[in-house]
């Protein structure tokens, strides 16, 4: 069938065009993204309680929704945290691989069910449940070069003008503008006003309710059906007041005497913010700080692009001197690591086509595989579209390492055909005819092998599973498109380019006479090589225990390298957390902020910083004490130093900060997976007791002890009991007396201290509320509350001081749950030198020997998975191995002449583990990957050698000669394929910028392996076959079993050749 290619060569470049073309629009399709989609689906649950705190919104709220939460279809785990400004949220984290749309409905249904337990204020706001990536997107600044422009107009301008067009863009799924300024009305009270005029909250809060209204009056002289109207009239009403002086004028009480007092008599009313909450500035101007989280299955990179378009877009309408900074965005670093790897790409192809060229000896046989390795590399395009593969660092991958594998499928038809010629001096399409029929089977066959170590991979599960899956389909389909090349485009392109050659005798040039020099130089080392061979080939002496050094080799090495699951890559961003003292304010949190970003903002390779205070990014709360920074690094290109280091001397410089905790880190390695790099875990109080001091001795002492280990970098955790509070007691006998309920006590107090909405109104086509609240100077301390007072069922006012009393007590600022217990949140990271499998090892050792009984401990994140996932790279490595030898044994027809395939593998492995141990690398997934593709290329070249020694044992010849013969044979291809592999696998070796430890890692892990396998093989697997050919010579499965393997048709002309020289 394929012959036909050989005398149509149109049809042959026809066939090839159409899956280059078809490739090319399917490259346009794929989907970009940095790694794999592995970040497993989370739903949130997100409800409001005015007023509450943390101990209530546990109790009232987030238990009962817990309960029913907890055990849904799919569930990994259940965290829930709850704060002091009345928000509790909940994130359920499912498996990998259930339907997000069903895990949200689900949610949604239990919710519903839990609804009737909850508070009434709660339902009233809504309880809100949400599906999108868990990751942020895009961190965008708003702010302007006005000195009189503040936060609250930036917000709002935001608000107004911004979020609703970003909203609309496709695969947001979800926005924040940090904070809650949002415009409100703000009624300030003055207590002591209101107790000289007999009112109290409650009576201002129903004065808002009955005169800010909506009202529909109807119409006049609408037909009734008894009496013809000529005309019709609407009746409208004002509606609910929309500015200050309206509210101002609202009538509170009136007097026997016609006397009005007036809500301006009572309280000052201004347009303000909804809650003074998160101070954010960049660069040290204000800013408006805007967050994007990507939706569920959305392409990141072209949500990027849709947004940056949005925002250019309104730019043109921004008041003059404001401007945004994209302050984060992943597709930087995606871009950046992107870019890396296509350039590789094309340097591998050029290093690739030297060595070819080199071994080749003229520049024609060099363009033939040129020519037909993008052939399958642009294919595997529209096989990756087909399978729902993105264009990720995975899957580029793949084809770099594709460039070095398919090219040898080129190699050894040019080869064959070039021997024809040489040898038989035929013409070039007689020599390519007669070389195909004699190694079509061997292709076959080779692609068949290649493509089975791939195939098992990708029906793993888990995150890891989806790394090799959309590895392995994309190197599978490179192999088998290269196998269809090798046997259509490449022969066509022999015939028509070689022949030119032979037409033209062009006079040998000095680049001519140097190659020559290098082939008979090399065909000297194959006479070295043989005679290396008689020697070593039958003397198990020396084989056996190379076989044995190597798998001790690689045994003991792999213990003492250092593991992990994804490396920590620099990608341009770094985050601060700031933690002071339990109890400051948020203008105090803010100075420090301040201080910290003037500190980062004089340091080399900054770009710019945007400081938060009052808003935490590793939990993403809100608390007065807590604040965060976001240091922009200058492109990597631009600065000299890694984003590690820059973070070393910032802990230096800002030990001058006394009066804050501060940690830096990186984002996570993957997007999706937490806040930051490093680990991630929590520590759980199960003894019930709910003892938060209890909890905070126990955190303080684990992260105590987990730092003094060498393996831990930093640990940290800001669980803190501490926070000043004060209990309110009540006499329930002197309330009674005093004609005081409970109940009416407390709602005045939430009035006049929490604040409380009862109304809203509209404006700027937005709705607002209407918040009223004590004053800030009549609650400013705990001795203001005893001057407060409330008016008892006499309508005589009462101070508080004569039934309550306060006590000074320490609770939380934020409460964590984690799967139902009360937790604490302790992240870190691994010390330099060590990979987080020795600090999840260091981990689980400091929690057996500190923690006391009732206290456990569980992985969250990325942490867990690397925890989960075990040995799931050992499993995958077994499969692959059984499937190669299974294959081999069902095409040898023997359980025996496999094994000197199988059996030599030790010696790449070896090699692997060696060089990651002298680049100090960390064998993870990259590595990992590299070694399951070296049981193909590695086995492959074995397979040619024993192939070859089959056939010549075949016609009679003894094992050993066998055995020496066929790996002479292959020597030189061999060789020329394995070194433009490593030649393809160089520029990754000595990658550096974005992504540069993935490319190192998997670069020196196969390049290393490659190495090793490749010059020790050629030692090995001779002498392997030889003991095995052996055994496999006494042992027959079928009385007339036939060695002779079905991939060559080479014994006849093996033997003519025999004859003649008889």
């Amino acid at each position: 069938m394929f012959q036909k290619f050989i005398r149509r060569p149109v049809l042959a470049i026809v066939v090839s065009l159409v899956i280059v073309f078809i490739g090319i629009l399917s490259l346009f399709n794929l989907p970009i993204t940095q790694f794999p989609s592995i970040s497993p689906p989370k739903v949130n649950v997100v409800a409001d309680y005015p007023g509450a705190n943390n101990e209530l919104m546990i109790k009232s709220v987030l238990i009962p929704l817990e309960q029913a939460l907890n055990g849904v279809p799919g569930m990994k785990y259940i965290e829930s945290d709850a704060g002091n400004d009345g928000e509790g949220e909940i994130n359920i984290v499912f498996k990998l691989g259930t339907d997000p749309n069903v895990d949200a409905i689900n949610v949604q249904n239990r919710v519903s069910a839990a609804t009737n337990k909850l508070p009434p204020a709660v339902v009233r706001e809504g309880v809100k449940i949400s599906r999108e990536e868990p990751n942020i997107l895009m961190y965008i600044n708003l702010y302007s070069d006005d000195p009189k422009v503040d936060q609250n107009f930036l917000f709002n301008y935001a608000d107004i003008n911004i979020s609703p067009e970003l909203a609309r863009v496709d695969g947001v799924g979800d926005l924040d503008i940090l904070g809650t300024r949002s415009f409100a009305m703000r009624v300030w009270l003055k207590p002591d006003k209101l107790t000289a005029y007999g009112l109290s909250a409650t009576d201002i809060t129903d004065a808002l309710q009955q005169q800010s209204i909506e009202a529909s009056p109807g119409k006049l002289g609408e037909s009734s059906g008894k009496h013809a109207q000529s005309f019709e009239y609407v009746l409208k009403y004002p509606g609910r007041y929309t500015t200050p002086e309206e509210y101002s004028n609202i009538v509170v009480k009136s007097t026997p005497d016609g006397q009005f007092i007036r809500l301006k008599d009572v309280a000052d009313v201004s347009l303000g913010s909804e809650v003074y909450d998160i101070y954010s500035t960049l660069n040290g101007h204000p800013s408006a700080a805007i967050t994007l989280k990507q939706a569920y299955g959305s392409n990141a990179r072209q949500v990027i692009q849709n947004v940056k378009k949005t925002m250019a877009h309104l730019q043109k309408d921004m008041p003059k001197g404001m401007h945004y900074e994209l302050s984060y965005d992943i597709s930087r670093f995606l871009d950046a690591s992107i870019e890396k790897v296509i350039h590789t790409l094309f340097e591998a192809f050029i290093l690739v086509g030297f060595v070819v060229f080199l071994f080749l000896g003229d520049w024609r046989s060099a363009l033939i595989p040129c020519l037909a390795v993008p052939v399958s590399l642009i294919g595997s395009f529209a096989v990756m579209n087909a399978f729902g593969i993105t264009l990720n660092m995975i899957s580029l991958f793949a084809l770099v390492m594709a460039i070095g594998i398919v090219v040898d499928d080129a190699i050894v038809v040019i080869e064959a055909v070039n021997v024809k010629i040489a040898q038989e001096g035929l013409e070039p399409l007689e020599a390519t005819q007669k070389a195909m029929k004699e190694i079509s089977g061997a292709i076959v066959a080779v692609t068949l092998v290649m493509a089975s170590v791939f195939i098992p991979v990708a029906f793993m599960g888990g995150p890891e599973g989806m790394f090799y899956r959309q590895f392995s389909i994309t190197i599978a389909s490179g192999i088998v498109l290269s196998g269809f090349t090798a046997l259509t485009l490449t022969p066509s392109l022999c015939a028509l380019i070689l022949t030119r050659e032979r037409d033209n005798h062009i006079k040998k040039t000095w680049l001519n006479r140097v190659l020559d020099k290098f082939n008979a130089g090399f065909d000297k080392g194959i006479g070295g090589y043989r005679n290396v061979l008689q020697r070593t080939v039958s003397r198990k002496i020396i084989t056996l225990p190379l076989l044995l050094l190597f798998c001790i080799g690689a045994f003991f090495i792999n213990n003492s390298l250092p593991s992990g699951f994804i490396p920590q890559e620099d990608q341009g961003m770094i985050y601060a957390v700031i933690e002071t003292p339990p109890g400051a304010t948020i203008e105090r949190t803010n100075k420090v902020a301040h201080q910290l970003a003037s500190i980062i903002a004089r340091e080399d390779g900054i770009e710019s910083v945007s400081s938060l205070a009052g808003y935490e990014i590793l939990s993403e709360g809100t608390s007065a004490n807590s604040g965060s920074c976001l240091i922009n690094l200058k492109p990597w290109k631009e600065r000299s130093r890694t984003a590690k280091e820059i973070i070393n001397d910032l802990e230096n410089k800002c030990q001058q900060i006394t009066d804050a905790n501060i940690e830096f880190f990186e984002p996570p390695s993957i997007p999706g997976y937490g806040a930051a790099s490093g680990f991630e875990l929590r520590l759980l109080d199960k003894t019930g007791s709910n003892d938060y001091h209890a909890m905070e001795k126990v955190s303080k002492s684990f992260v105590s002890a987990l730092n003094k280990r060498p393996e831990i970098g930093s640990a940290f955790t800001f669980y803190s009991a501490s926070f000043p509070q004060y209990m309110l007691r009540v006499d329930n006998n002197i309330a009674a007396q005093k004609g005081i309920t409970l109940g009416t006590a407390m709602d005045n107090l939430s009035t006049l201290i929490g604040s409380d909405y009862e109304t809203g109104f509209v404006r700027f086509g937005k709705p607002y509320k209407v918040i009223v609240q004590a004053d800030p100077k009549y609650r400013a301390f705990p001795q203001d509350l005893m001057q407060l007072n409330i008016k008892n069922n006499q309508g005589e006012m009462v101070p508080y001081a004569d039934f309550l009393h306060m006590e000074k007590v320490y609770g939380m600022s934020e409460m964590t749950r984690h799967n139902l217990y009360n937790s604490a949140e302790v992240t870190g990271s691994a010390a330099a030198g060590y990979s987080s499998g020795q600090a999840i090892k260091a981990i689980e050792e400091v929690a057996a020997s500190t923690l006391p009984h009732g206290y456990d401990y569980d992985f969250a994140g990325i942490t867990k998975d690397e925890v989960d996932q075990g040995n799931q790279a050992l499993i995958i490595f077994i499969v692959c191995l059984t499937f190669v030898y299974l294959i081999l044994s069902a095409q040898y027809e023997n359980f025996l002449l496999p094994l000197p395939i199988i059996t030599c593998l030790p010696a790449g492995i070896c090699g692997t583990f060696i060089f990651l141990k002298l680049t100090g690398l960390e064998n993870n997934i990259y590595a990992q990957v590299a070694m399951v593709m070296l049981i193909g290329l590695l086995g492959k070249n074995a397979v040619l050698m024993v192939e070859y020694a089959v056939q010549r044992h075949n016609l009679g010849k003894s094992i050993r000669a066998a055995a020496i013969e066929g790996a002479a044979a292959r020597f030189r291809p061999i060789l020329m394929t394995s070194f433009a592999f490593i030649a393809g696998l160089l520029p990754l070796v000595f990658a550096h910028g974005a992504g540069a430890i993935g490319n190192r890692t998997i670069g020196t892990a196969a390049a290393g392996g490659m190495l090793f396998g490749t010059c020790f093989g050629l030692i090995l697997v001779p002498g392997l076959y030889y003991i095995f050919g052996r055994m496999a010579d006494h042992v027959k499965m079928v009385r007339y079993q036939r060695n002779k393997p079905l991939t060559e048709e080479k014994d006849k002309r093996y033997k003519l050749e025999n004859d003649e020289k008889k």
